[in-house]
């Protein structure tokens, strides 16, 4: 791309340099005047409580002189953090942050809101509800009232939090029905034409109770409601509503609840193995057990492998074991990988179709925020011809159906912290049925005689620890992406534009690696294990003629240690900063072991160690991971012609023979 083609970028960031220090410096000042005289105005007819003859005490001068230095200490300790602000950084998930998020974030701070009742701080809890319609906007989710699916989302302090919160709603929704069913039958009432059957409430076996998809939990649900409602007998109101209470999951625990339905199964999570660590923690957290967590085999994309899947879920529904989530991932973390979501979603709605529900949460912590590139301005999907314009190889067909079919899954969760180039703490929850909500405000819509239906959900968001699993959290997370969100659309003309950059750097990355493997095919052997579907890149060498791993990954790690951040050198001493990751064997199939070692050479004996006949040792294949994030990495570094990219490869390969020759000389190869 041409410079001018990025030009646009130049007002977003503070700078890799701080370019941009002195308009950051004026709006700050300019709104903490703005500030200082919203406290002084308030009422100004009350007398200040900090006199004006402050100053001049000694025990005010003293205590200022101790905070600045504790200041200055904590500033100069500061200065050893990771440059993630630097093209030079391609490491974690970590950038600059946009200019607009910071500026929102410190200057709503002075404000101090805690977004956990709309009375403590509306502005802040009604710009959080709007960021949960931004982002389902950008996810294709219909937001708007007249909708059936009415999209709808929240923020969380991160992607973790937010993984456990759809595990949570897919929960309480699971169980729902069988709830719903014991507590209006055991009252000696029922309800017609309800569920997939429109039968009886009755009439459902507790198998067929458990598999209900989301959208007829939530008619269920509403029926009840109006159902309810409509009871002349006060005394069968209540007690419906006591069973209710008595017969839910959340009032028994799973330990009751499984004790009071004996010929019900505990319920399963499929995710693939190449999830995050919030996931064993989401199941722990739930308390459902690592032992009812499954991990599905990964294919040779490193995406979860769909036969194996359809495998797991037909032995499931034979033995009437109950599939509480599969879990699709938008974006691994260790390789970027994005699952084929189309395919999951056609899955889902065929098993449906058998009779057997399973929700679609999609982990989209890294790839949530590339759907911006995929959404026009009016909200439509762009077309894929269109996109394949301006970049030379994403999407892929499978990728881009897999962002084209998001809006037909039940949750998503999502990083702005990530790929949002937004502060910390911030992530999202996002849920294609706004329904959900009236599971939490089943007894209190009822209590207070209110229709489901006649309760608009921006009433239902206005207390939002009602169906969130955080408290008290900062306002100013939902100010600074509010902010963003409306100085950069979410779409191909505004987020997009930017993520593009990112991509088109990521496909320059590729191609480099493609030249570098020739350049040092005499030397290593340079292998992409897995190609990339988004801009994490990955790499793995291993000296030619070397066939054993722990060589390999000891070559590997002295290379590392010129890239990873050493907290004994001075930081200008690092040129680059990256990270690494590890394939372990016990995640990968034999089929794909063996495919992997023959890319590099490696004997396969040496990946996987026979210990015993019964026991295997698992090895690690040690990877040169790349977060290609940064948006000033196509930008020139210097009077020269090359980019950082460039200038990243040339010092990876200098650091490569020189290694070589070092253990030449050390006779080790």
């Amino acid at each position: 791309m041409k410079a001018s083609d990025k030009s646009f970028l130049y007002p977003y960031f503070l700078g890799a340099f701080a370019e941009n220090d002195q308009v950051f410096e004026n709006l700050l000042l300019e709104f903490f005047r703005d500030h200082a005289y919203w406290r002084r105005n308030f009422h100004p007819e009350d007398t200040p409580p900090i006199p004006t003859h402050a100053p001049y005490r000694e025990l005010y001068n003293q205590f200022l002189a101790r905070m600045q230095q504790e200041l200055h200490r904590l500033s100069a300790d500061l200065k050893r953090s990771i440059p993630y602000f630097s093209p030079r950084y391609m490491g974690q998930m970590a950038s600059d942050f946009l200019l607009p998020s910071l500026l929102a974030q410190i200057i709503t701070s002075f404000y101090h809101p805690n977004n956990v009742f709309d009375e403590t701080i509306p502005a802040t809890m009604a710009k959080e509800s709007a960021v949960g319609y931004q982002l389902a906007t950008m996810f294709g989710m219909p937001t708007t009232s007249q909708d059936q699916r009415h999209g709808w989302g929240h923020l969380t302090s991160g992607g973790s939090t937010a993984n456990y919160e759809g595990l949570w709603h897919l929960q309480t929704s699971k169980f729902m029905p069988l709830t719903l069913y014991r507590a209006i039958t055991h009252s000696g009432l029922d309800l017609e034409q309800v569920g997939p059957k429109k039968i009886s409430l009755s009439q459902y076996s507790e198998w067929e109770l458990l598999n209900f998809s989301l959208q007829e939990v939530v008619s269920l649900c509403r029926a009840t409601g109006h159902f309810l409602q409509s009871l002349s007998d006060q005394n069968a109101f209540q007690l419906v509503m006591a069973g209710l209470k008595a017969d839910s999951l959340d009032h028994m625990g799973y330990a009751v609840f499984f004790r009071k339905y004996p010929s019900i199964k505990p319920p399963v999570v499929l995710v693939s193995k190449a999830a995050s660590l919030s996931w064993r923690k989401a199941v722990n957290f739930l308390g459902i057990g690592r032992d009812q967590m499954i991990f599905v085999p990964t294919d040779h994309r490193m995406r979860i492998d769909l036969n194996a899947l359809e495998t797991i879920l037909e032995d499931c529904r034979n033995q009437h074991i109950p599939v509480l989530a599969v879990i699709g991932i938008l974006g691994t973390l260790h390789f970027g990988s994005i699952d084929s979501i189309g395919d999951l979603v056609d899955l889902r709605n065929r098993f449906a179709e058998k009779g057997f529900f399973f929700g679609l949460h999609i982990d989209a912590a890294w790839g949530g925020y590339l759907a911006s590139m995929f959404r026009e301005a009016d909200g439509s999907l762009a077309h894929r011809e269109s996109l394949r314009q301006q970049l030379k190889y994403f999407p892929q067909e499978d990728t881009y159906r897999a962002f084209a079919s998001l809006p037909e899954v039940d949750s998503i969760s999502v990083d702005p912290q990530k790929l949002g180039y937004l502060p910390f703490p911030c992530g999202a929850f996002i849920c294609s049925e706004g329904g959900v909500l009236d599971f939490f405000w089943l007894r209190q819509m009822l209590y207070e005689g209110k229709g489901f239906t006649e309760t608009p959900l921006e009433e239902k968001f206005a207390n939002l620890t009602q169906f969130s699993l955080e408290g008290a959290k900062p306002g100013t997370t939902a100010a600074a992406t509010f902010v963003t969100h409306r100085c950069i659309p979410l779409d191909r003309q505004g987020f997009g534009k930017v993520l593009q950059l990112t991509m088109a750097a990521s496909e320059y990355f590729f191609d480099k690696i493609q030249a570098t493997i020739q350049e040092l095919e005499n030397f290593v052997r340079l292998v992409v294990p897995y190609q990339p579907d988004t801009n994490i890149l990955c790499f793995a060498i291993n000296p030619r003629g070397n066939r054993n791993l722990a060589i390999m990954n000891h070559f590997s790690k002295k290379i590392f240690q010129h890239l990873n951040f050493d907290s004994k050198k001075p930081l200008q001493a690092h040129k680059f900063f990256v990270s690494s990751t590890q394939l372990s064997r016990s995640h990968v199939t034999a089929e794909e072991a063996h495919r992997v070692c023959d890319l590099l050479g490696i004997d396969p004996e040496s990946f996987c160690h026979q210990v015993s006949d019964r026991t295997t040792q698992s090895r690690q294949i040690f990877i040169f991971r790349h977060a290609v994030m940064n948006p000033w990495l196509l930008f020139p570094t210097g009077d020269q012609e090359d980019n950082y990219i460039d200038l990243y490869f040339k010092h990876f390969v200098l650091l490569i023979k020189e290694e070589l020759s070092d253990a030449i000389r050390r006779a080790r190869f």
